[in-house]
């Protein structure tokens, strides 16, 4: 199998953002490594592996348009990229497309939650309506047992136990509508505007309003989805070596 050739079932819904951002996609493939960002220690760690296709996430290079730039730190990462002979093939906003979106999919299989899960018109935003109802407390702590998130902040009321949650992972569209609404008990979001949305559910608490916002950080709230991704791979090709490679968060300071 050639890497265009994964890489084309994969690419179900061309678009600008999910394309190969570097490398030679007509060679053979030797192994995938899936992961949330591709750090120079991913890179590192796919090529010890073995594999030549690295499926990310998120920008190699700090910006949609994956354009490296004339500073230290892109030409070292470009060289190492180089280096290695790997194709990096960013794999994003296709994930968020499906119904339901595959990134909170994988949240919740692999913490164990269960519920529907429904889109918004918010893109990379959905509701999930939980079989039964959790306190924000809970749900954090879940993340961090299951999925090792250290760094997890919560505004609003911690404690009380709701069913409707605002998965909005990353960085999405609509949180502060989503956490405004009525409806809505409990926001979980990756990066998120703490004098807009964590305020607002700061003064709902205070005022007896039942709300609260857990903010997960980027990596720690999505990287679940891209774990998800290389376990479909891996049960649709068992022949291939398909490895997730764990990226870690981007602070190393609790």
């Amino acid at each position: 199998m050639l890497i265009r050739e994964l890489i084309s079932e994969l690419d179900v819904n061309p678009n600008p953002c999910d394309t190969v951002k570097f490398g030679d996609p007509s060679q053979p493939l030797t192994g995938v490594a899936v992961t949330m960002w591709a750090t120079p220690s991913v890179i590192r760690r796919a090529v010890e592996l073995g594999a030549n296709l690295i499926i990310t996430h998120e920008p190699t290079f700090y910006d949609d348009n994956d354009e490296p730039k004339d500073n230290p730190v892109d030409r070292a990462k470009l060289r190492l990229i180089e280096e290695s002979g790997a194709v990096i093939y960013r794999y994003h906003t296709t994930m968020h497309l499906f119904d339901p979106d595959m990134i909170p999919s994988g949240a919740m299989y692999f913490l164990g939650l269960t519920g529907e899960l429904t889109p918004t018109g918010y893109f990379g935003s959905s509701i999930l309506t939980l079989d039964e109802p959790m306190s924000a407390n809970e749900i954090a702590e879940l993340f961090r047992e299951k999925l090792g998130v250290r760094h997890i902040r919560i505004a609003g009321n911690p404690d009380f136990k709701g069913r409707t949650v605002g998965a909005c992972l990353g960085m999405p569209g609509g949180v502060y509508e989503i956490i405004r609404d009525e409806r809505t008990d409990i926001v979980l979001v990756g990066e998120a505007c703490e004098w807009r949305q964590c305020e607002y559910a700061r003064d709902a608490a205070e005022l007896g309003i039942d709300k609260a916002i857990v903010v997960l950080g980027h990596e720690g709230s999505e990287r679940a989805g891209m774990r998800y991704l290389a376990k479909l791979l891996s049960e649709k090709h068992p022949e291939r070596q398909i490895e997730y490679i764990e990226c870690g968060e981007v602070y190393n300071r609790i």
